[in-house]
């Protein structure tokens, strides 16, 4: 799934995207190392993978969007 890097805190690891519907999602440390990156920067495309439904929605995975 593709999403747009919306904040990102360097300290953390943590931070949020913007779904293609305009819908937040944030992502944790263990999102952001699993996949392998070491800054976002806000507006950037990436790619997303989740876990879970509803409300116990995560995103499991963050990397960058290559074409």
């Amino acid at each position: 799934m593709q999403a747009t890097a919306y904040t990102y805190d360097p300290e953390t690891r943590s931070g949020s995207v913007l779904l293609d519907d305009g819908t937040p999602l944030p992502f944790d440390s263990a999102a952001f190392d699993a996949g392998g990156l070491r800054l976002l920067r806000p507006g950037q495309r990436v790619r997303i993978e989740t876990g879970g439904e509803g409300p116990d929605r995560r995103i499991t995975l963050v990397t960058l969007q290559t074409f």
